[in-house]
């Protein structure tokens, strides 16, 4: 998995990239197949202060690209809502995957 951290108009802290990594190891466990992993992190340069710090996230997966993005006055909150939506995305995908065919059992006549 190749994972890409980078900060617009912020600094990436160590902290803050292993606090990254250990949030998206969930959406791995969940589904082993994640090809590439792009997180983007944003400080918006608007007056208000509500919902300023942003995340965003592109995921490569097999079969299928995913984007999830969330804001929050806290980056580590915002981080925490992003890996939420990306979690039941990933999730949903593999659930697509996978053949829910029931094959019967074959009745033997007596």
């Amino acid at each position: 998995m190749n994972l890409t951290i980078s900060g617009h108009h912020l600094d990436v802290t160590p902290a803050l990239r292993s606090y990254v990594t250990t949030k998206l190891d969930r959406i791995t466990r969940h589904f082993d197949q994640v090809v590439d992993v792009k997180v983007i992190l944003t400080v918006e340069k608007q007056k208000e202060k509500e919902r300023r710090q942003r995340a965003e996230c592109n995921i490569h997966v097999k079969g299928n690209d995913l984007f999830a993005e969330s804001s929050h006055a806290d980056l580590y909150a915002a981080v925490d809502e992003l890996v939420d939506k990306l979690d039941r995305q990933v999730v949903r995908h593999k659930d697509r995957l996978q053949d829910h065919h029931h094959v019967g059992s074959k009745r033997t006549i007596q």
